[in-house]
């Protein structure tokens, strides 16, 4: 219950800048629940409908939430390169079974600066062979760059895609020191 004797679920968000476009940053008590890259109007307002629907609540801007106040200044310093691990409690409701194994091991065992295959990790939770699920859970991730899903590329050297998109992908391996930086 919160200070005013009810369960209800409270959703709160903030869009933060940084070097890869403003990221929407959505938590409730429970955590961190939702990282959402490419957060301008139109994809942040769709991406608090969907929050909505799947919480039951409907998402209360609040940049100064306690909720929120730590995931801010983790971000930020990690885009500032002050920061190479999140410390952050994390809610997974928005993702359940085997893409919430997957992206627990991943955020667990894949440090800052290094890449792991899709095959890999799909090995690493005891599904060999399931390197096309584990890219079926890369895309569902709602907690992108803090469940370093950008660090999962193909076996063959190739990136691999990118919910956020290739150049975004990219960046985010230049600054962890995996691709030199890019020209742009």
């Amino acid at each position: 219950m919160d200070s005013h004797g009810d369960n209800e679920q409270r959703v709160v968000w903030t869009v933060v800048g940084t070097d890869i476009g403003p990221l929407l940053l959505a938590a409730t008590r429970d955590g961190l629940v939702n990282v959402v890259f490419h957060a301008t109007d139109a994809a942040r307002d769709r991406a608090l409908d969907r929050l909505a629907a799947r919480l039951g609540t409907e998402p209360v801007e609040a940049p100064g939430s306690p909720l929120l106040t730590e995931a801010i200044h983790q971000v930020r310093a990690y885009f500032a390169g002050r920061r190479r691990d999140f410390d952050l409690p994390l809610d997974w409701s928005l993702i359940s079974g085997f893409n919430r194994q997957v992206l627990r091991e991943l955020a667990s065992g894949v440090p800052y600066g290094s890449v792991v295959g899709y095959g890999d990790l799909a090995g690493r939770v005891g599904r060999p062979g399931a390197a096309q699920a584990v890219g079926l859970a890369m895309g569902a991730n709602p907690l992108p760059v803090v469940v370093p899903c950008h660090r999962v590329v193909e076996s063959d050297g190739g990136i691999g895609g990118f919910g956020g998109g290739v150049d975004t992908k990219r960046r985010l391996l230049a600054l962890e020191g995996v691709l030199p930086e890019p020209l742009f």
